[in-house]
């Protein structure tokens, strides 16, 4: 899950990264008994789950004066869709250079990966693209509690001294958070020395119970509920459902979905053993996605059976045509429930796939 601006700031914070003085706040007739801690010049950021933020105009300056107009703009304003319900009011720094570094998981080689480069700000993924040989690396076994000093010499190669210790403390935080991403971009020098100008931590969905994390604001509706069943279940951007049990099942079914010109709305694994009620609950969540125009329940029938599958299927009552390929345990039970009831049966994954593409477009 990704957390916020302010909420990682205050995470680094916690670890010893030197931050901007700054508040959040929920409304723009917040600001007037606020701004006494800041001096002049002020920079307000919408507190929005996208990227690209700041070319969006989720970012905006101003001064004392001209404050809260500024904030009124800007609750005013959706950024990429999203509507502006937060904005992080923040001291405006004296920048003198833009630095970017990052601890992320290097799945390859199953380290952390540490990232620096003196070409921080909002064109660091041109920088990526362009020139990537200019982004120092340093990998590091995630048993490893610390950066080695050798490490920290070889990415910021003679810089500032407070520099290290900023890398330091977020592979800290990184570990301590059990994040899959950790960034400041940008880490800016100023004559008063470095700060964190924008951060994020992104906390692995698998541990946000140990991190006291309730709610992973990253889910849709939906995909709540499917947690809520056990299901595995992600949302995608095309018109054919897809039901599947198990994983490998289910992703060969969208390649074979890609391989045929259609396009998945979901992947959705209800399991082993699925009985009935599981099935029907599946398909209903599948269908009251909007766009869907097909589903597709490709299922083996081992320790799931087909005639509860079939059930299941009957039971959900959907709008949508399903197609269903059964085969395993009770499968001429499963069929015989499905006979005559509008559903398309089919014999084969392939010819599953092809049907419900032909009739999605």
């Amino acid at each position: 899950m990704k957390l916020r601006e302010y909420e990682a700031k205050q995470i680094l914070a916690g670890h010893g990264i030197p931050i901007p003085a700054g508040f959040l706040i929920r409304s723009p007739d917040e600001l007037a008994d606020r701004m006494t801690g800041l001096s002049e010049k002020v920079v307000l950021k919408a507190q929005v789950d996208v990227g690209g933020r700041g070319k969006a105009g989720g970012v905006l300056f101003a001064d004392k004066n001209s404050c809260t107009g500024v904030a009124r703009e800007l609750f005013s304003r959706s950024i990429k869709g999203i509507p502006v319900t937060e904005v992080l009011v923040e001291q405006a720094l004296d920048i003198e250079r833009e630095l970017y570094t990052a601890v992320l998981i290097d799945r390859s080689s199953k380290e952390a990966l540490i990232l620096f480069t003196t070409e921080g700000g909002v064109d660091i993924e041109e920088t990526a693209r362009n020139h990537p040989e200019r982004i120092r690396k340093a990998r590091i076994p995630l048993i490893m509690e610390r950066v080695p000093s050798f490490m920290l010499r070889d990415l910021v190669q003679g810089l500032g001294k407070e520099i290290g210790p900023v890398i330091q403390n977020l592979y800290s935080a990184f570990l301590r958070h059990d994040a899959v991403l950790a960034e400041i971009n940008p880490l800016v020098v100023t004559p008063a020395g470095v700060y964190a100008a924008d951060a994020k931590l992104i906390i692995d969905d698998n541990a946000l119970s140990r991190q006291g994390i309730v709610v992973n604001r990253d889910q849709t509706e939906r995909e709540r509920i499917a947690q809520s069943h056990g299901f595995s279940y992600v949302e995608l951007d095309g018109t054919i459902g897809v039901i599947g049990n198990g994983a490998g099942l289910t992703m060969a079914t969208l390649d074979l979905i890609g391989h045929y010109h259609g396009s998945a709305a979901n992947f959705l694994d209800v399991g082993g053993g699925a009985d009935k009620d599981r099935v029907r609950e599946a398909v209903r969540l599948v269908a009251t996605k909007p766009g869907v125009r097909v589903i597709v329940v490709n299922l083996l029938g081992g320790i799931t059976r087909c005639d509860e599958v079939a059930s299941g299927i009957v039971g959900a009552g959907i709008p949508q045509k399903v197609i269903v390929r059964l085969a395993g345990t009770n499968e001429q039970e499963g069929k015989a429930i499905l006979d005559g009831g509008g559903y398309i049966m089919v014999d084969t994954m392939e010819d599953a796939v092809r049907t419900a593409v032909e009739m999605a477009s």
